[in-house]
């Protein structure tokens, strides 16, 4: 392996922790806002990557995505703890939205704010522009991938509980109860998705943010 490679792989897994750790932390602090202090209180506040490392979802899963060669790469940590009833009390539906949606709007705006770097960046000519340079590319593209993932409406991810909390807020009882009926089986809708053409139906907006917003 030479030193280019390393430096993708290194700059990759940095992204990649960055997208996913950001992503859980806010779902925390905007639940925080809404006064659950559960997230806090169990110090999963914190920017320290340590606390919320997946041994599957943060390592195993985009390690053997990469080394497969997979056309993308994606991740999760662990989840951060929130008691939903205080963030309901406080805020409502749109306390309960804005904490299922507060990840995915993480992930879409570091995308942007890294874009707006992305073409200041001049031909990498040592090792460590090299490594910023793959660093903010990765950043871009992982974080569209993963808040367009987030937002697919199939249990367990954001968009499925945005849609629920909405239709318990809309009195749909016939939306709440499906997507109660579905919660257990969801990751198995999701392996379904990945492993057919579906997900290049479902993945077809990454590609289009991605050049709208480079």
């Amino acid at each position: 392996m030479d030193q280019v490679e390393i430096i993708k792989i290194v700059a990759t897994v940095f992204a990649l922790i960055l997208a996913i750790v950001g992503h859980e932390i806010m779902h925390g602090w905007v639940a925080y806002k809404y006064g659950d202090h559960t997230a806090k209180d169990l110090g999963r506040l914190s920017i320290n990557p340590i606390v919320h490392v997946d041994p599957i979802g943060t390592l195993l899963v985009p390690a053997l995505l990469y080394f497969s060669g997979a056309p993308f790469l994606f991740g999760w940590a662990k989840p951060v703890p929130i008691y939903m009833p205080t963030v309901l009390k406080n805020g409502g539906t749109n306390g309960a939205v804005a904490v299922a949606l507060a990840g995915i709007t993480y992930n879409f705006a570091l995308a942007a704010i890294f874009a707006t770097i992305f073409p200041l960046l001049m031909q990498p000519d040592s090792m460590m522009s090299a490594f910023w340079s793959y660093f903010i590319f990765q950043s871009i593209v992982l974080n569209v991938l993963l808040g367009v993932f987030n937002l697919w409406p199939v249990p367990p991810l954001d968009g499925a509980n945005a849609v629920r909390y909405l239709a318990a807020g809309w009195n749909m009882r016939a939306v709440v109860t499906f997507y109660d009926k579905i919660y257990p089986y969801g990751m198995i809708f999701i392996v379904i998705i990945l492993m057919t053409p579906m997900k290049e139906i479902l993945f077809k907006p990454v590609t289009w943010i991605i050049n709208f917003i480079i």
